[in-house]
């Protein structure tokens, strides 16, 4: 009588292949994770830098600084006031205003820099809001 090998795979062989698959999917969505944070600091980066550059060219055109982040878009500086992309909103941005000017006491002060709303810490360790 001939001897049946058996077929198919051992519990041990089965469990060796889920914990791989475990340790691979584990690493995956850390790299996706780490990809998407990267990829809103580059996006937080470029409008910090749009917005920037468009209230100096507000201040260079006027001879002062806008008074909100909405007279850069109706002056044409800007399309629309971006989504800062940590906290997901146009209305979260914090702006800093400019320094009272003592030889002309008229001239009112207006938006000097802007900086992301987010509490969140960046991954180089400093804080979004102090970019």
């Amino acid at each position: 009588m001939a001897r049946r090998t058996a077929q198919g795979f051992t519990l041990i062989e089965l469990m060796i292949v889920m914990a791989l698959i475990v340790v691979l999917a584990g690493i995956g969505l850390a790299t996706h994770a780490n990809g998407q944070t990267r990829a809103r600091e580059a996006v937080l980066k470029e409008d910090l830098f749009r917005m920037r550059d468009a209230i100096d060219q507000y201040a260079a055109d006027k001879s002062e600084y806008p008074a909100s982040l909405d007279d850069l878009v109706s002056g044409m500086y800007l399309r629309a006031i971006p989504v800062d992309p940590f906290t997901n909103s146009a209305d979260t941005w914090q702006t800093t205003m400019s320094e009272m000017n003592a030889s002309d006491l008229s001239a009112r002060p207006g938006i000097f820099d802007v900086k992301s709303g987010s509490d969140r810490i960046a991954m180089d360790g400093s804080q979004y809001s102090d970019w």
